[in-house]
């Protein structure tokens, strides 16, 4: 029988791809918007075959939160292949997308938290808590106000794409276990 390792790559992969990308916005503000845009494509495949991947290893376990993260999946490769082909169309639907992406993918988180708390412990539980949180609170604001999405985009998913960044790594070395 092959044993697993307890460590996170894939999730370490993606803290790693978002933490660059959220510095890339900061160190980057003249980049133009459709590169952005290509780049926020991106990375939504990526997370949402992540959260394709965590339904099909916990789809053992009913209730609701399986059921999110395949949907929180789907939701987010369909909005990432929307933006890589269509980017001058994606600068636009953006505003509507981008929010239901963050609150989509925060909600998916949250409904993991009691299995992060039993598995990381509570320090990681609530720094997951807080950021998840914060980012639905965003995204809700996203959504009622698109203008502000497309005046503050760059500089405010460079901060949130930073957060899941962390939030990622720290997901990755909390599969080792309570070893911190």
């Amino acid at each position: 029988m092959k044993r697993r390792s307890g460590f996170g790559w894939l999730e370490l992969v993606i803290g790693i791809a978002l933490l660059a990308l959220g510095v890339l916005a900061f160190a980057k503000p003249d980049l133009a918007l459709t590169g952005m845009v290509f780049a926020y494509g991106i990375a939504a495949v990526v997370m949402g075959v992540a959260d394709i991947i965590l339904y099909i290893e916990v789809e053992r376990y009913t209730g609701f939160g399986p059921i999110l993260s395949l949907i929180s999946g789907v939701l987010s490769v369909m909005s990432g292949v929307m933006l890589v082909v269509y980017p001058g169309t994606g600068k636009l639907i953006l505003t509507i997308l981008f929010p239901l992406w963050f609150i989509a993918h925060c909600i998916s988180r949250l409904t993991h938290l009691g299995h992060i708390r039993f598995v990381a412990g509570n320090g990681i539980y609530c720094f997951i808590l807080i950021v998840n949180i914060i980012g639905l609170a965003l995204g809700i604001l996203m959504i009622f106000n698109p203008f502000f999405t497309l005046a503050t985009i760059r500089c405010f998913a460079a901060i949130y794409l930073i957060l899941l960044g962390i939030d990622s790594v720290v997901m990755a070395f909390s599969r080792m276990g309570k070893r911190w």
